[in-house]
């Protein structure tokens, strides 16, 4: 586990160091949830792994049949 500092500037903004980026898998324009964590903790959370961690949630009777295929083709 890398371990570093960092200060929270007066915009409430602070800067990852780039080791503790790379270990944590995030890269610049990566999207994350931020959350707290518990008094003086916070986590980032890569929004691609909410995906994964909520796709299909969403049975297959919440929706009539045939109501998203509908839906879709007004997209095109």
């Amino acid at each position: 586990m890398v371990k570093a500092m960092s200060l929270v500037s007066s915009k409430n903004q602070v800067t990852i160091p780039a080791d503790v980026m790379r270990e944590a898998g995030l890269e610049p324009g990566d999207d994350v949830r931020i959350h707290s964590a518990g008094p003086g903790r916070v986590e980032l959370v890569k929004t691609a792994e909410l995906v994964d961690e909520f796709a299909g949630i969403v049975g297959s009777e919440t929706y009539p049949p045939g109501y998203l295929d509908e839906l879709r083709a007004g997209w095109a």
